[in-house]
């Protein structure tokens, strides 16, 4: 590259060129050669990425907890170029790395640190950013955690992980205390922990702007009843205060899906609830297809989004279980013995919604895949 003609090219003309390039070309670029990196790495070309660039929405996979891979690398899918992108998490020193959650270009990880053989390893929690390979470690939270509670991570690195019983609340730029306002001058450098107040244990719960929003089964052990419920996390003093979603339009929603989920939708306004649309309203009713209703948070109103195909239903019939995961404008299916992916995508500009396979999945054994929305940004910073 001594000879090369863009070394003659003032910075800020390599800058323009490369502001052009999908975010996948930019990554790719880095590994050239020392002057690219430097060039593709400054701050002044980070900074006009964020404003000129779009982040680079791909589909995540989680691995099993009981598959450890010696080369651990993040699976993703990029439902534009309909292709299969590895990101290398080589550059994390941990010896064992799960993959959890993502959000404005950084990725969540539940690492096993490394420690001498006669100490118990414990688990870290880890957010990084695998275009850039810049990491930092969260403060000690407990192992405990990492098997028993769900991660939700929004804007400002804050980290909430919530169980049936408890929750814990983190951020780097201030406690949250009763009047909700943070203070830059008491930074919360340590977990806070609230009880949960919780009917039941939380099913897919996301956190959406400053509130959280997660289904809980309330009903019996022979018959489930699944209620909304909210909470706004800048309020939170002892204890978390959830008020029950409801409206009486809505009739018996609920009990037209069985096993519903939540999916975050691309708008703050909205969310989806994904679930197998029963055929009956008896106790053990079949179910004839998957089922996506999107609720609008600001009326209170549901509508139907999508329905998927009979054809590809009759792969998830045959299947005692299926997962629901993704985000933005995209919800994925897998279930057991399938092996592949369907994808659902809610087009914009009023156009009919998508269903597609995708094929080509990493195997896991069984199939039954989870993911989320990974967005890669080189400009994010952990």
């Amino acid at each position: 590259m001594d000879s090369s003609p863009f070394n003659v090219l003032p910075q800020e003309t390599i800058h323009m060129i490369f502001s052009h390039l999908p975010i996948r070309q930019i990554a790719a670029s880095k590994c050239v050669c020392r002057g690219f990196h430097s060039a593709l790495s400054s701050p002044v070309f980070l900074h006009l990425l964020r404003l000129q660039s779009r982040p680079l929405s791909l589909l995540a996979l989680k691995p099993s907890h009981r598959h450890v891979c010696p080369h651990p690398t993040l699976h993703t899918f990029d439902p534009d170029s309909n292709r299969w992108l590895r990101f290398s998490l080589a550059f994390l020193p941990f010896s064992a790395l799960h993959p959890i959650t993502s959000a404005r270009g950084l990725l969540y990880l539940w690492a096993v640190e490394n420690t001498p053989k006669n100490i118990i390893p414990q688990k870290a929690l880890v957010v990084c950013n695998p275009l850039t390979s810049q990491f930092k470690i969260v403060p000690q939270l407990g192992s405990a955690w990492s098997r028993h509670g769900s991660v939700l991570v929004g804007s400002l690195n804050l980290i909430v992980v919530l169980t049936e019983l408890a929750v814990l609340y983190y951020s780097e730029n201030g406690v949250v205390p009763k009047d909700g306002n943070f203070s830059s001058s008491n930074p919360g450098k340590s977990w806070l922990k609230f009880s949960s107040n919780l009917p039941s244990k939380p099913r897919s719960a996301v956190l959406i702007s400053d509130f959280i929003l997660t289904l809980c089964d309330v009903g019996t052990p022979w018959r489930s009843q699944w209620t909304m419920f909210k909470t706004k996390i800048m309020v939170m003093e002892k204890s978390m205060q959830w008020v029950r979603v409801k409206k009486r339009e809505w009739g018996e929603i609920f009990d037209l899906l069985k096993r519903p989920r939540l999916v975050k939708s691309g708008n703050d306004r909205k969310v989806y609830m994904v679930g197998g649309l029963k055929s009956s309203y008896a106790l053990q009713s079949t179910c004839t297809t998957i089922l996506i209703l999107r609720l609008d948070l600001e009326r209170l109103e549901w509508e139907e989004a999508g329905r998927m195909p009979i054809e590809m239903y009759s792969c998830f019939a045959e299947s005692s279980k299926f997962k629901v995961f993704g985000g933005g404008n995209s919800v994925c299916f897998s279930a057991k013995r399938v092996t592949r992916l369907a994808l659902w995508e809610d087009k914009e500009d009023g156009k009919t919604a998508g269903w597609r396979w995708v094929d080509g999945v990493p195997g896991n054994g069984d199939g039954l895949f989870r993911g989320f929305i990974f967005e890669g940004r080189l400009d994010a910073v952990p």
